[in-house]
């Protein structure tokens, strides 16, 4: 965080890039932005009034998500945008949809309403997914006490008439980028999903809604955790679908799977604080059972998600950002370069997305309003399909989002859940075919 004086002498703060942010605005396309989207499902019809009036009330409580993004010489960043909105809409049919820099006064989150969803989107330079679920939150609190509401605050609601702890805008992979070593990242070629791209804007939701309980219940029966168990059975998915797709070769199927930093070093930044890891499958050495796959992702996870390798990761990705050569290299060279890297080696290094944000807790007086939360990683950047995973109480929301046609992967996914017994309800944006 560093600040200037603009013409009338007046002191603004502004707030680099985080390291993982530096990417998103790279990969900036007419048809595509890094755009994520969480929701929150009430029990009563949303007043859009009213959550206007708690939209500018929460929003001042988030300097870095009351923001517009800057381009500099050498990098971008992100300064206060005081102008008006963001402005509360009605729901749209595509989630997601591009987000243009200079649009919506410069806001990079928008804020939507339908029935009694609210829903927040936001681009990934602002924060990850639970710097976006302290904002909506948050917001959804301050809304529920303009109704006549006593809510407290805690957990992911943050008190509005505080000022923002100065560590909730810190750039925390900075501060653990300190291990000894940088591990190389193999990678290979993987499997990608072939099918027939939708038109621009279009994006393709398919939900589940499941029980938490008989979830568990069934990961359990296999000796794996529910986050063990859906990468296994979205692994599964993902080789039916290359058994049944026309190939000259077989290739490893590879989920990307967010990891929240946040559980392995103290850090209360809303900004970005997550890093991939990649549980795979390798086809060419056999054909592999269900209980296989659960085994050999049980034990990837236990191998690679702890601080010692996690802080390996974060070291090698801050060291290019440090290097004091690349620093001074001018931005549109950098982008050029990550652009290129990220289309030909990063991008082409999964066949899939998967994101679990675990158990929300909401303060007790908040739960009796709340039915469900939902999320979306949005947008793939190519053709394939990402899934995210949400729970609140006893419900348990899988979430897809592609932008193909074809839904073979979500079918094997979810008919591999009913196989074991599991009880799916399927909701989906999708035109219903007879």
């Amino acid at each position: 965080m560093a600040s200037y004086k603009n013409n009338r002498n007046e002191r603004r703060e502004w707030y680099k890039l985080d390291l993982s942010a530096i990417v998103y605005p790279t990969l900036q396309r007419r048809d595509f932005s890094s755009v994520y989207r969480l929701s929150v499902l009430l029990k009563e019809e949303i007043r859009p009034e009213i959550l206007q009036q708690a939209v500018d009330i929460a929003l001042k409580r988030f300097p870095t998500y009351k923001a517009a993004i800057r381009k500099g010489l050498f990098w971008r960043y992100l300064e206060p945008n005081a102008r008006p909105g963001p402005f509360v809409q009605p729901d749209i049919k595509n989630p997601c949809m591009p987000m243009p820099f200079k649009a919506n006064n410069r806001y990079l989150i928008r804020i939507y309403y339908h029935h009694c969803r609210i829903a927040l989107e936001a681009h990934h330079s602002l924060g990850d997914g639970t710097g976006g679920m302290c904002v909506l939150q948050t917001i959804t609190a301050v809304y529920l006490r303009l109704l006549g509401n006593r809510i407290s605050c805690g957990g992911f609601v943050l008190d509005v008439d505080e000022p923002p702890d100065p560590e909730e805008l810190e750039d925390a992979y900075i501060r653990y980028a300190n291990a000894q070593v940088r591990p190389a990242r193999p990678g290979e070629k993987t499997y990608r999903v072939r099918g027939t791209k939708e038109p621009f804007y279009t994006l393709n939701i398919i939900d589940g809604i499941l029980s938490v309980k008989e979830t568990a219940k069934v990961a359990s029966s296999y000796g794996a955790t529910i986050t063990e168990y859906l990468n296994a059975c979205l692994l599964y998915a993902l080789l039916q679908k290359q058994q049944h797709d026309w190939h000259k070769k077989l290739r490893p199927v590879k989920i990307a799977m967010p990891v929240n930093l946040r559980r392995f070093f103290p850090s209360k930044t809303l900004r970005n604080f997550i890093t991939m890891v990649y549980p795979s499958i390798d086809p060419r050495l056999g054909d592999y059972t269900f209980e296989e796959i659960i085994t050999q992702v049980h034990y990837y996870m236990r191998y690679y998600i702890n601080d010692k390798f996690l802080r390996g990761d974060i070291t090698t990705n801050a060291a290019t950002q440090q290097n004091p050569v690349i620093r001074v290299i001018p931005l549109f060279i950098k982008d050029f370069v990550v652009r290129l890297f990220y289309t030909k080696v990063q991008d082409k290094n999964s066949s899939a997305g998967l994101t679990n944000m675990g158990a929300l807790k909401v303060p007790e007086d908040m739960k009796p309003f709340i039915e469900r939360f939902d999320i979306y990683m949005g947008q793939p950047f190519s053709s394939r399909t990402n899934c995210a995973v949400i729970s609140f109480e006893d419900i348990l929301t899988i979430n897809f989002a592609s932008s193909i046609r074809e839904s073979d992967v979500e079918r094997y996914f979810f008919r591999k859940l009913v196989q074991d017994g599991i009880h799916v309800k399927i909701e989906s944006n999708r035109e219903m075919e007879d």
